[in-house]
């Protein structure tokens, strides 16, 4: 990918993480049948900072999980009957909670759909939301996030990367590149 842009900044990505958490609060009148599960790689330390958030705004402790939803991913070769997940952890009985699942960036769908898939076969929440630092158009599926940190309009030639200190070497951004 070559860059071109920086979208946002370490402070700005703080900030929309804050915002996002105070909406999740917001939304579900509390936070006390919540439970944030961030989808493999990104999303897991998206979550575990929303986490944080509403320790400090609500004093709630929010189960977080962690969701791998490689295998449900429609772009693969079926492998087996029922997908695999090893390294899906979900801190609760999914009965009565609302799951917030807690991605990087939409694009297609697609991953969304594969999230909801996954959450499915392991029980039934009460309900379903999408929190999202960055929207980027482009659905191929019928999917709309509850919470968007930013929406940033893109041409299907371009890519947003999202930097975090957990896999990009201590790098905190929100870059635009070119294919």
């Amino acid at each position: 990918m070559k860059e071109k842009a920086l979208i946002m900044d370490e402070n700005q990505i703080n900030r929309s993480i804050a915002r996002l958490s105070h909406e999740i609060i917001e939304k579900n009148n509390g936070a006390e049948k919540v439970c944030l599960l961030g989808i493999k790689r990104r999303g897991i330390p998206i979550a575990k900072q929303i986490a944080e958030n509403i320790k400090k705004f609500e004093g709630i402790d929010v189960p977080v999980g962690q969701l791998d939803i490689s295998l449900y991913r429609d772009d693969l070769t079926e492998i087996a009957k029922e997908a695999i997940t090893s390294n899906t952890s979900i801190p609760v009985e999914l009965e009565g909670y609302t799951i917030v699942l807690v991605d990087d960036v939409i694009y297609t769908g697609r991953t969304c759909r594969a999230a909801i898939e996954a959450v499915f076969d392991k029980g039934r929440p009460k309900n379903i939301q999408l929190a999202v630092l960055v929207d980027r158009g482009h659905r191929e599926l019928p999917f709309r996030p509850d919470f968007v940190g930013k929406n940033i309009p893109t041409s299907r030639s371009e890519v947003v990367s999202v930097k975090l200190p957990e896999y990009d070497n201590g790098e905190y951004g929100v870059v635009l590149g070119d294919l």
